[in-house]
C-alpha cells in the first residue's frame, strides 16, 4: 500500500546496531526507506549492515553528546539530502537497588536514555521543519508504566521519554511533524538478555504473565516502526503505544 511506502524517505536509527533498533531499520529498509545506523560498535555494526543487504550505512557517533548528535544529522543530510525519520533507540541499563545507585550510575543511564533523545530531536528538528515535516520515534519500555526494584534509573528515563515524545508532539505539530512513544514489552535482545542472567525468575515470570505466552522478538517491533514512520500516522502524535504481547494489560 502506498500509505506505508517509504520509497525515497531517509531514516537515521540511533542504537540501531542490534536489537530493537535494527528490527525497525528492517522494517523501514524493506519499506523503502534509506537506512543511517548510529552507534559506537564498529564491528557489531558491520554484522547489522550485512542483515540490511546492503541498504544501509553507518555513522560512528556518542548520542550522550550533543555535539555528536548534530554531526550524525548533518552527516546523514549531507549524504542523503534529507532527514525523514528518526528513531531513538539507544539504551543502557544499570541494575542496582536504588540506595545502591553511585552517581555516575545515573548519569549514565539518563544521559543514554533520555538526554540522548532530546538532543537528536533537537538536530533533527530544523532538517525535518526545513523539509515539512518528519516522523520522530522514540523508544520507552513497560518501564515507562511500571516500576522495579533494580531499575530506578532506567525507569526514571523511560518515564521521561514517554513524557519528552508527548512534549514535542504539542510543540511541533504545526511543523507537521509527528512524535510518537512505543513501548516495548519483554524483547529479547542482548539488554535482556542481560536481565536474565542478572535477575532470578525472570524469564519464566514474563512468559507466564504475557498473554502472547512468549518474549518478544526485534522482528516484532517492524510493524509500528512502519506505521509510525509512515504517512499511514499523519493525524497519530503524541500517543506511547505498547508493543508487548499484552504484558501491560495483564494481571
Amino acid at each position: 500500500m502506498k500509505l506505508f511506502d517509504l520509497t525515497g524517505r531517509v531514516a537515521l536509527v540511533t542504537g540501531g546496531n542490534g536489537g530493537i533498533g535494527l528490527g525497525m531499520a528492517k522494517g523501514l529498509a524493506e519499506a523503502g526507506a534509506a537506512i543511517v545506523l548510529a552507534g559506537r560498535n564498529k564491528e557489531k555494526a558491520k554484522a547489522a549492515l550485512a542483515e540490511l543487504g546492503g541498504k544501509g550505512v553507518f555513522l560512528s557517533g556518542d548520542v550522550t553528546k550533543s555535539s555528536d548528535c548534530k554531526r550524525l544529522i548533518a552527516e546523514t543530510v549531507a549524504q542523503h539530502g534529507r532527514l525523514d525519520i528518526l528513531i531513538n533507540n539507544a539504551g543502557t541499563s544499570i541494575r542496582k537497588m536504588p540506595e545502591l545507585l553511585e552517581e555516575q550510575d545515573w548519569h549514565t543511564v539518563l544521559d543514554t536514555n533520555l538526554s540522548s533523545a532530546l538532543y537528536c530531536c533537537q538536530a533533527a528538528y530544523p532538517e525535518m521543519q526545513r523539509a515539512g515535516g518528519g516522523k520522530i520515534i522514540n523508544i520507552g519500555s513497560m518501564m515507562s508504566l511500571f516500576g522495579a526494584p533494580y531499575a530506578a534509573a532506567y525507569c526514571a528515563s523511560k518515564g521521561g521519554i514517554m513524557q519528552l515524545s508527548r512534549s514535542l508532539a504539542t510543540a511541533w505539530a504545526n511543523d507537521n511533524i509527528q512524535v510518537n512513544c512505543v513501548l516495548p514489552g519483554w524483547i529479547d535482545t542482548e539488554l535482556t538478555q542481560k536481565a536474565r542472567a542478572q535477575v532470578d525468575g525472570l524469564h519464566d515470570s514474563v512468559e507466564k504473565r504475557t498473554p502472547a505466552k512468549r518474549w518478544g522478538t526485534p522482528a516484532d517491533m517492524t510493524g509500528i516502526a512502519v506505521f509510525l514512520a509512515s504517512a499511514a500516522s499523519d493525524f497519530v502524535t503524541g500517543t506511547a503505544i505498547p508493543v508487548d504481547g499484552g504484558f501491560s494489560i495483564a494481571m
